[in-house]
């Protein structure tokens, strides 16, 4: 059997162009929400319906993932009236949205059903929090924690650490060469109104707060928040009669693997500084028909400063190596050559398990980024470009975004999605 890096890519090319995101939603980002998963899923869903101009009615398919706290599809479609031709309920994080945004294509595609909302709802903050503390700091060890627990692997820091700290040894890279990637984040919610953090960081400001496991320090990693969010999948010419413009989807990798992709095991396949995207690259580009070079803005799972810098390089933003002194040039910051995580990201906005940069580069593809520029008499936002603090966060012409979601060092999905070129 031939290797992953060498997968013949021509097979879904026919598929290229053809399925958009049609409508995105989400909840408040916030911590102490009260409410239940299942409540901040219908808020989200309907949220999403609305930006689409849609009604139950119109759609048939539900998708959702949930890392131990979420709420089933049924339960959820039942509660906003959708009655349902095609649902699963999938275990998964990071990786998910781009993964489940295939899996739409591909039951839609079969005739399963006309139109997919998929959704994540996590009280992330009050209930399970995924570093280890609050609800699920009770559940039992078992099965392959024994094994993981006894090397100290308890959060995803620590267990992602080690990737990051053989960067440094290959290649020279530094915390503070890292610390811009917050710097950007942070500039950007600065920008966006429904931002949790919106407070403009420093390299000092991150290399100077508290070490959480080495060599990660607090500012280096993502904000845990209570939320919901959702977007809706369809064929491109039903996506057209809907109340926004379509985002157009190019291509989609679906959890792509190292030849390890365990999360706790990945290590026993080196070089372990390089992350998954170097074989999903691979499928991405050729499958979309454009390279990197070719995309204006990214959207990158965060969970830490460096899962930002690993992907961006080994995606082909930069050469390998290079990474640290890519994500430090300006280039990731709006007004660079290709900003990335234009909401402020799961370091600044809100942590979704990687849904709200999808939704985030929606919004970029359709020039309407949820900022604080004013309404025009057309309804429509009147961007100034104007990146200072409190300001404009759309970037100028945006044709072509990239989606880099990450489960682990080991596991990657990712999607490129463009304006509709009618």
């Amino acid at each position: 059997m031939a290797p992953s890096s060498d997968i013949d890519a021509t097979a879904p090319k026919f598929l290229r162009g053809k399925y958009a995101i049609c409508g995105v939603g989400e909840t408040t980002y916030r911590r102490g929400s009260e409410e239940s998963t299942r409540n901040l899923a219908t808020w989200a869903i309907n949220n999403a319906l609305e930006d689409a101009g849609m009604t139950a009615d119109d759609v048939d398919g539900m998708l959702n993932y949930s890392g131990n706290d979420s709420v089933f599809a049924p339960h959820v479609a039942n509660d906003l009236g959708i009655r349902l031709n095609f649902y699963m309920d999938v275990h998964g994080g990071g990786s998910s949205t781009e993964a489940l945004i295939g899996i739409a294509i591909g039951v839609i595609e079969a005739g399963m059903c006309k139109a997919v909302v998929i959704y994540r709802s996590m009280n992330g903050y009050t209930q399970v929090r995924i570093g280890g503390t609050g609800a699920r700091s009770a559940v039992p060890i078992v099965g392959d924690q024994i094994h993981h627990r006894g090397y100290g692997w308890q959060s995803a820091g620590q267990m992602f650490a080690p990737t990051f700290l053989r960067h440094m040894y290959d290649y020279g890279t530094t915390p503070e060469q890292v610390a811009h990637v917050k710097v950007a984040h942070s500039k950007h919610a600065s920008n966006n109104p429904k931002a949790y953090y919106k407070t403009r960081y420093t390299v000092d400001d991150v290399v100077n707060s508290r070490i959480i496991c080495k060599p990660l320090h607090l500012l280096d990693c993502c904000v845990e928040t209570d939320n919901a969010t959702a977007i809706i999948v369809t064929r491109l010419d039903r996506a057209r009669d809907c109340k926004n413009p379509p985002a157009v989807i190019q291509s989609v990798v679906g959890r792509c693997c190292k030849p390890r992709g365990d999360i706790h095991l990945h290590y026993q396949h080196g070089p372990i500084s390089t992350v998954a995207g170097h074989y999903a690259k691979d499928i991405l580009f050729a499958n979309a028909g454009v390279g990197p070079e070719d995309i204006d803005v990214t959207g990158s799972y965060d969970a830490f400063t460096f899962t930002t810098m690993l992907q961006l390089e080994d995606y082909g933003f930069c050469k390998k190596g290079e990474g640290g002194d890519y994500v430090s040039s300006g280039a990731i910051e709006l007004g660079g050559r290709r900003p990335n995580n234009t909401s402020g990201g799961h370091l600044c906005e809100g942590y979704t398990h990687g849904m709200n940069m999808v939704i985030e580069n929606v919004r970029q593809l359709r020039n309407d980024a949820d900022d604080s520029c004013p309404i025009g008499p057309d309804g429509k936002r009147q961007h100034s470009h104007d990146y200072s603090e409190g300001g404009c966060r759309q970037v100028k012409d945006v044709e072509l975004t990239a989606n880099l979601g990450w489960a682990h060092p080991g596991a990657a999905s990712s999607m490129i999605m463009s304006k509709d070129a009618r």
